[in-house]
């Protein structure tokens, strides 16, 4: 099997919607509190184009016998301009995909390390990303790469009915008197 692995284009559009749509079959499916299925195109070509010109942004395609199988897409951030943080320069991978007609066979290995040789060409000192809890398969994966943990972002459902009332005035404790 030969992949080939390129800066997508213009023409990418609808293979690149295809392929997001497969990511995106997933977040939806497992988190439908964050995540829905738009009532029209997967992405708008506006952004996928605006991404495709964006010189801060490296995505791209890789293709087995023309066919998309797989995308990456890395975005350049700086640190905050606070003292506490280090000056520097880091990509993040905004999104992996591999078709799963295409996984298992070093594609996704492949998209990361031209993503990463895209970063360091771009002054970056290294390449981040997100994984939702769910993805143990993502979570092992990017293990595999050398990618390691480096901080946990937990969430909560609050719903309506389940906020309890606080009062200013009561029985003098300050967390509205029910303490």
């Amino acid at each position: 099997m030969d992949v080939r692995i390129r800066e997508a284009a213009v023409s990418d559009y609808d293979g690149l919607c295809a392929l997001f749509e497969e990511v995106d079959a997933l977040h939806v499916a497992n988190l439908p509190h964050i995540f829905r299925r738009p009532d029209g195109r997967i992405r708008e070509r506006e952004y996928v184009l605006g991404l495709i010109v964006d010189e801060d942004v490296g995505l791209f395609v890789a293709e087995v016998e023309a066919q998309p199988a797989g995308l990456v897409c890395a975005i350049l951030r700086e640190s905050p301009d606070i003292p506490i943080l280090v000056p520097r320069r880091y990509a993040v991978i905004d999104n992996l995909v591999v078709s799963k007609a295409f996984r298992r066979r070093g594609i996704g290995r492949a998209l990361m390390g031209r993503a990463q040789q895209w970063a360091l060409a771009q002054g970056a000192d290294s390449v981040e990303l997100t994984v939702w809890g769910f993805n143990q398969r993502a979570v092992e994966f990017y293990r595999h790469l050398g990618f390691e943990t480096v901080s946990h972002r937990m969430a909560k459902q609050v719903a309506a009915t389940d906020r309890r009332p606080t009062s200013r005035t009561g029985n003098g404790n300050r967390d509205g008197g029910y303490g």
